[in-house]
């Protein structure tokens, strides 16, 4: 996030209040932070959520309420297991979604981060059904969530700050569906290399 703070913050500018590149960055420095302090014993499912919890308490705007509930959720999917399978990865993401429709009411269509979230998660369960290796899915997610984000390009918003913009939110990447492209990649890399 802090890599793309500038970038997020400048496509931020075009349809929204120019800080979610800056709101982003903020909260996911907490996290690290916060994830330091955390016994490397703590199963992945108690990570996510005190991950999302330190999103909702440091991010302002919709971010941190969308991303630590999406973060909750798909914690609160992985339980207190101490490792997960594709299908457990996938539960958690489609419970992370789940949270994120249900808090914004956003459809995809609506030119918000669910627009490359849903493909994402989508692909994703659709490889693991499909007997794909995690990473493979992984892979085959973040290129549907890349597609969504660019998706949004053309799309007039009708949810968050750029909806107020009507048609003139028109020819602009959404950034929050950048962002939720920029965790995915992480996402997908870190499997990546665990494989």
């Amino acid at each position: 996030m802090h890599e793309q703070r500038d970038y997020l913050t400048q496509l931020d500018a075009a349809i929204g209040d120019a800080d979610h590149g800056t709101n982003m960055d903020r909260g996911f420095s907490s996290v690290v932070a916060k994830l330091a302090e955390l016994d490397p014993a703590v199963p992945p499912g108690k990570v996510l959520v005190a991950a999302g919890s330190t999103l909702v308490s440091t991010v302002g705007g919709a971010s941190g309420p969308l991303w630590g509930t999406a973060l909750r959720r798909a914690g609160r999917s992985l339980g207190e297991d101490e490792t997960f399978d594709g299908a457990g990865l996938a539960a958690a993401l489609e419970a992370a979604l789940d949270g994120v429709v249900e808090l914004g009411a956003a459809q995809p269509g609506d030119k918000t981060m669910v627009d490359a979230l849903e493909p994402a998660v989508r692909t994703l369960r659709e490889q693991v059904n499909g007997s794909a290796t995690p990473a493979g899915a992984l892979a085959a997610a973040l290129a549907a969530a890349e597609e969504g984000m660019r998706g949004t390009v053309p799309l007039q918003a009708t949810k968050g700050r750029a909806s107020y913009l009507g048609e003139r939110s028109i020819g602009h990447q959404d950034p929050g569906a950048t962002s939720t492209v920029t965790i995915l990649r992480a996402l997908e890399h870190a499997v990546a290399a665990e494989q």
